[in-house]
């Protein structure tokens, strides 16, 4: 209870922790009552489908049927971001979850048994480390066909391998001590000695990188669906949203901005989740960090 008090105390007292705390919730708000804050038209096949309002190719301008506007094609800005922000937390989630977890289970592997195993395991780490992630997650997304599915596979396959490195340092330095080896010498299995004594102790450095790298995975997948490698058209993601105003960024000779609804909406919504999930990061870097702490 203690250690709860101690994280609650560190989030409130500093208001750049306290404000990403807030920015977050509202996202997840947001998540949770998109049903009810942009309803899904009747007979829709799929909520995840932008509502439309005719093919007319010019962005139409926030008006009581539309809150935010329009964008190319009348695709309803409004409704896209809302519910984008569910596409957003299940890319980011999932990700972070698979990349997470792999590269716990090869990093531990690698730094508790050492030798050939961690020969292997790291080299194939560095080839894929090797490798722009950007440009490798857009070769896999080539490869396997757009759609936000390859997205999540692309950024699971170029993301593990940082965590894998990062988990095998921490347990190299740990795997020596001396309650590992009292474990080992009481007959306690390598399984049980990773999971229960060695993988507690090293785990908090890889959460934190987690928290901080959700923002990177949205800003990666937004980034694959502007270039046209995401979900398919229509889909609410708001890197699509973004894509749909690429034509518009500028506006026509004589009125620049004209259309600025259809770029700074979705990377409104961009920003300030990425921005919350930043601060968040870095509260739990210093709550989990030993020289930060403040008991």
């Amino acid at each position: 209870m203690s250690n709860w008090k101690f994280m609650v105390r560190q989030l409130v007292k500093n208001p750049l922790s306290l404000a990403g705390l807030i920015i977050i919730t509202i996202f997840i708000i947001i998540a949770i009552f998109a049903p009810l804050i942009a309803p899904t038209p009747q007979g829709a096949r799929d909520a995840y489908l932008i509502p439309r309002d005719g093919y007319f190719a010019t962005p139409q301008p926030p008006s009581d049927e539309h809150v935010f506007g329009t964008t190319e094609g009348q695709y309803d800005i409004f409704y896209g971001c809302i519910w984008g922000t569910r596409s957003a937390f299940r890319v980011a989630l999932v990700v972070m979850a698979v990349a997470v977890l792999i590269g716990l289970a090869l990093g531990s592997l690698a730094g508790y048994f050492g030798g050939i195993l961690d020969e292997v395991i790291m080299r194939i780490t560095d080839i894929f480390l090797a490798f722009p992630a950007l440009i490798l997650a857009m070769a896999i997304v080539a490869a396997i066909g757009p759609s936000l599915r390859s997205v999540m596979i692309a950024l699971c396959v170029v993301w593990w391998p940082s965590y894998a490195r990062l988990i095998r340092g921490d347990i190299l330095a740990l795997r020596e001590e001396d309650y590992v080896e009292a474990s080992r010498g009481l007959g306690a299995s390598s399984a049980r000695v990773i999971t229960r004594h060695v993988l507690p102790n090293a785990i908090y450095p890889s959460l934190i990188m987690a928290s901080l790298d959700i923002g990177a995975v949205v800003l990666s997948a937004a980034a694959l669906s502007f270039l046209g490698l995401g979900s398919p058209e229509g889909y609410a993601d708001w890197g699509q949203m973004t894509q749909f105003a690429r034509n518009w960024m500028v506006g026509p000779p004589g009125e620049p901005f004209k259309y600025w609804y259809a770029v700074v909406t979705p990377g409104a919504f961009i920003l300030f989740f990425v921005l919350g999930w930043n601060l968040l990061g870095d509260a739990f870097r210093d709550i989990f960090d030993p020289r930060l702490a403040r008991r």
